[in-house]
């Protein structure tokens, strides 16, 4: 079956999760289960791009990163959306191992997929309470603990953080799953903004105060706490 692809684009750095900071290109998946208020990628759901999907088999997508990046790249994000809605990733996974070339996916956990185990660098990112969307903890523990069983690859959590009660809500995520490596990422309100001096203040000032938040928090002593970099060095633009 063909996938729903909106954008591939790339070599480019991956801002966000455990692989942060590393080179990679990216497939950007059409479709979400879900609709979060501070989506920095609404034309993938909300149909506002509905014209630019393209219908591709794994080959079409193989071609067009190698059309792109040439030979300068090992690594593939796979992003969204909500890519695990799409059983038909299982065989775009396939097809960029036997190139030796590793995959990163993000999702929200709400839909299990058995291609999972295969993924290198699987982020399960539940949404906290600031975005209107209600995680159905059945699944998400259920998606856990297939991965401990078969996880080929790594795998970790990642909660977006804005404000207090997003922080509990990851409290409550680090409480159910201690053995999963959690990393917490300072949330981008300002999706909008075209001025990228006054972005990255904004985004200084909110990264500094969760640090802040969480060095002084008794359950979170063994938290990462990350940036979104992208939005640092290119601010909201898209493709980068």
């Amino acid at each position: 079956m063909k996938i729903p692809v909106l954008e591939i684009f790339g070599p480019t750095i991956q801002g966000e999760g455990m692989v942060i900071g590393r080179k990679t290109m990216f497939v950007r998946t059409a479709g979400c289960d879900y609709s979060c208020s501070w989506c920095d990628s609404k034309f993938t759901w909300d149909g506002s791009e509905k014209e630019s999907i393209q219908m591709m088999e794994p080959a079409e997508i193989f071609n067009s990163l190698t059309d792109i990046g040439g030979n300068k790249f090992g690594h593939v994000t796979i992003s969204g959306g909500n890519p695990a809605l799409l059983k038909q990733i299982d065989g775009l996974v396939d097809l960029l191992h036997e190139h030796q070339i590793e995959v990163a996916l993000e999702t929200q956990g709400s839909r299990w997929q058995t291609w999972f185990t295969k993924v290198d660098d699987l982020t399960l990112s539940p949404k906290p309470p600031s975005s209107g969307m209600e995680t159905n903890f059945t699944t998400l523990d259920f998606i856990i603990e297939k991965l401990h069983k078969e996880q080929d690859g790594h795998f970790s959590l990642k909660v977006v953080i804005f404000d207090e009660e997003d922080l509990a809500y990851a409290e409550q995520i680090h409480e159910r799953y201690p053995s999963v490596t959690l990393f917490l990422q300072v949330g981008n309100d300002n999706l909008e903004a075209n001025e990228n001096e006054s972005l990255l203040s904004d985004l200084l000032e909110k990264y500094e105060k969760l640090i802040d938040r969480v060095m002084e928090n008794k359950l979170l002593k063994d938290v990462r706490v990350l940036p979104q970099l992208h939005t640092y060095l290119w601010g909201n633009k898209r493709g980068v």
